[in-house]
Protein backbone atom coordinates (compact mmCIF):
# COMPACT_ATOMS: atom_id res chain seq x y z
CA UNK A 1 0.00 0.00 0.00
CA UNK A 2 1.00 3.30 -0.85
CA UNK A 3 0.31 6.87 -1.19
CA UNK A 4 -0.42 8.40 -4.82
CA UNK A 5 -1.11 11.46 -6.53
CA UNK A 6 -3.75 11.81 -9.06
CA UNK A 7 -4.56 14.41 -12.11
CA UNK A 8 -7.60 14.19 -14.17
CA UNK A 9 -6.84 15.62 -17.67
CA UNK A 10 -10.19 16.10 -18.91
CA UNK A 11 -11.76 17.82 -15.34
CA UNK A 12 -8.41 18.93 -14.37
CA UNK A 13 -9.46 17.93 -11.14
CA UNK A 14 -6.37 16.54 -8.53
CA UNK A 15 -6.83 14.25 -5.45
CA UNK A 16 -4.40 11.58 -3.42
CA UNK A 17 -5.34 8.44 -2.04
CA UNK A 18 -3.23 6.36 0.75
CA UNK A 19 -4.80 3.18 -0.68
CA UNK A 20 -3.17 3.46 -3.63
CA UNK A 21 -1.39 -0.79 -4.40
CA UNK A 22 1.67 -1.64 -5.95
CA UNK A 23 3.93 -4.89 -6.99
CA UNK A 24 5.89 -5.39 -3.75
CA UNK A 25 9.02 -4.01 -3.87
CA UNK A 26 8.20 -1.35 -7.13
CA UNK A 27 5.95 1.09 -8.08
CA UNK A 28 3.83 -1.15 -10.18
CA UNK A 29 0.19 -0.07 -9.83
CA UNK A 30 -2.29 -2.62 -9.56
CA UNK A 31 -5.85 -1.11 -9.24
CA UNK A 32 -6.59 2.51 -11.08
CA UNK A 33 -8.68 5.22 -9.54
CA UNK A 34 -11.62 6.29 -10.96
CA UNK A 35 -12.09 10.50 -11.19
CA UNK A 36 -15.36 11.67 -9.09
CA UNK A 37 -16.91 13.84 -11.90
CA UNK A 38 -16.18 12.17 -14.94
CA UNK A 39 -15.78 8.55 -13.91
CA UNK A 40 -12.53 7.94 -16.15
CA UNK A 41 -9.74 5.91 -14.29
CA UNK A 42 -6.45 6.74 -13.80
CA UNK A 43 -3.13 5.64 -12.38
CA UNK A 44 -0.98 7.79 -10.31
CA UNK A 45 1.23 10.48 -11.58
CA UNK A 46 3.44 10.02 -8.80
CA UNK A 47 3.60 7.22 -6.13
CA UNK A 48 5.66 7.36 -2.67
CA UNK A 49 5.62 5.40 0.48
CA UNK A 50 3.21 5.73 3.61
CA UNK A 51 5.59 7.68 5.70
CA UNK A 52 5.71 8.90 9.38
CA UNK A 53 6.15 13.16 8.99
CA UNK A 54 8.23 12.82 12.45
CA UNK A 55 10.79 10.35 11.71
CA UNK A 56 10.22 9.85 7.48
CA UNK A 57 10.32 6.36 7.97
CA UNK A 58 7.69 4.11 6.85
CA UNK A 59 7.44 2.18 10.05
CA UNK A 60 8.10 3.61 13.17
CA UNK A 61 8.02 3.58 17.07
CA UNK A 62 7.20 7.13 17.36
CA UNK A 63 4.78 7.56 20.22
CA UNK A 64 2.69 10.26 18.04
CA UNK A 65 2.57 8.82 14.57
CA UNK A 66 2.21 12.04 12.56
CA UNK A 67 1.25 10.35 8.74
CA UNK A 68 -0.04 12.33 5.81
CA UNK A 69 -3.18 10.62 5.54
CA UNK A 70 -6.08 11.18 7.28
CA UNK A 71 -7.41 7.85 8.97
CA UNK A 72 -10.76 9.18 10.32
CA UNK A 73 -11.39 10.09 6.30
CA UNK A 74 -13.71 7.63 4.46
CA UNK A 75 -12.21 5.73 2.16
CA UNK A 76 -14.55 6.16 -1.27
CA UNK A 77 -15.57 2.30 -2.65
CA UNK A 78 -17.04 3.69 -5.38
CA UNK A 79 -14.13 5.21 -6.83
CA UNK A 80 -11.39 2.72 -6.17
CA UNK A 81 -10.50 0.40 -8.38
CA UNK A 82 -10.15 -2.12 -6.19
CA UNK A 83 -13.02 -2.26 -4.17
CA UNK A 84 -15.35 -1.05 -6.44
CA UNK A 85 -18.66 -3.56 -7.06
CA UNK A 86 -16.70 -5.93 -4.07
CA UNK A 87 -18.63 -6.25 -0.30
CA UNK A 88 -15.79 -5.16 1.51
CA UNK A 89 -13.38 -1.68 1.11
CA UNK A 90 -9.59 -1.43 1.25
CA UNK A 91 -9.62 -0.04 4.12
CA UNK A 92 -11.36 -3.56 6.16
CA UNK A 93 -9.29 -5.79 7.96
CA UNK A 94 -9.03 -8.37 5.73
CA UNK A 95 -6.98 -9.47 3.62
CA UNK A 96 -7.95 -9.09 -0.69
CA UNK A 97 -8.06 -12.58 -0.68
CA UNK A 98 -12.00 -12.57 0.44
CA UNK A 99 -13.03 -9.67 -1.43
CA UNK A 100 -12.75 -11.28 -4.61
Amino acid sequence: QKYGYYHCKDCNIRWESAYVWCVQGTNKVYFRQFCRTCQKSYNPYRVEDITCQSCKRTWCTCPVKMRHVDPKRPHRQDLCGRCKGKRLSCDSNFSFKYII
